[in-house]
């Protein structure tokens, strides 16, 4: 039975379960159980802390994990990233005071404080700047104003908690992360459960990139719109019974969408209908 990490708590778990479930597996807590077993597709879910999930899957006791890429290259745990998910991004950023007015020039002889040491200690040696790191575990914003630390280094969304806390971000990202899938190097072999797992959040996460985009068209505009709709490979293409006109039909990136129908519109395309896509495989 295939055995999958997911966590149990913070901005990751809501969003890991609900991508899993889209791919047809059942993996929903009626409470606080601490596993969740899927007879139907012969899957074990374990709801982990998610600094614990690397530990977990590194050692084999469990087959692959959904954590974030911070997690996965600060535990040094030996694993791989297989999949990134699409979702749970942030910035690792360094922070200090917002009006010290800090650059990274200055940082030698400071106090940073972290729940990142091994990733902000590599990033220190990079830059040539001797600093000393402060290992906290959450809630690293508050250590300036206790005077445990000058900076911090920390994740950052939307930037709320920082400005809150009167910090403001010194200078580029340390890392950009979010949500992956991760197992230890060989796990996904051709034909294993492992492998098609993969395949199917693949499938949902292709599917919510893109759009299926349906329209009737005239003939002497086929070149035209074939251009504005490729597809992946090509489009579909079957004539109507209206004479001179055609049906199209074709992937396109969701991003992409508003703008395609406007410009199909231009071209004199008719029926122009965007539909989402449960899941797909290219």
């Amino acid at each position: 039975m295939l055995q999958i990490a997911l966590p149990n708590k913070g901005a990751l778990a809501a969003d890991a379960v609900e991508l899993i479930r889209s791919a047809g597996y059942k993996c929903q807590r009626s409470g606080r159980e601490l596993r969740v077993r899927d007879t139907e597709n012969q899957v074990l879910f374990y709801f982990l802390r998610p600094r614990d999930i690397a530990t977990y899957v590194s050692n084999g006791v469990l087959d692959l994990g959904i954590i974030g890429r911070d997690f996965l290259i600060e535990q040094q745990a030996g694993l791989e990233e297989i999949l990134p998910l699409n979702f749970g991004a942030a910035r690792l950023c360094y922070a200090g005071l917002r009006d010290r007015n800090l650059t990274l020039n200055q940082f030698n002889g400071l106090r940073i404080a972290t729940s990142f040491s091994h990733l902000v200690s590599a990033d220190l040696a990079k830059k040539n700047i001797q600093a000393e790191i402060v290992p906290l575990d959450g809630a690293v914003e508050v250590s300036i104003q206790l005077g445990v630390a000058d900076l911090i280094a920390d994740l950052v969304q939307t930037g709320r908690t920082l400005e809150d806390a009167g910090l403001a971000i010194i200078g580029e990202p340390i890392l950009h992360t979010e949500a992956v899938l991760t197992g230890r190097p060989g796990i996904v072999k051709t034909g294993s459960a492992a492998d098609l797992f993969v395949r199917r959040i693949q499938g949902i996460l292709l599917a919510r990139t893109y759009v299926m985009i349906e329209y009737g068209c005239p003939r002497s505009a086929l070149e035209h719109v074939c251009k504005i709709t490729p597809g992946i490979e090509s489009p579909t293409i079957a004539p109507l019974s209206k004479t001179g006109w055609i049906a199209v039909k074709a992937l396109a990136k969701r991003e992409d969408a508003n703008q395609i129908m406007d410009d199909l519109e231009r071209l004199g395309a008719t029926g122009i209908v965007i539909t989402d896509i449960r899941t797909c495989r290219i």
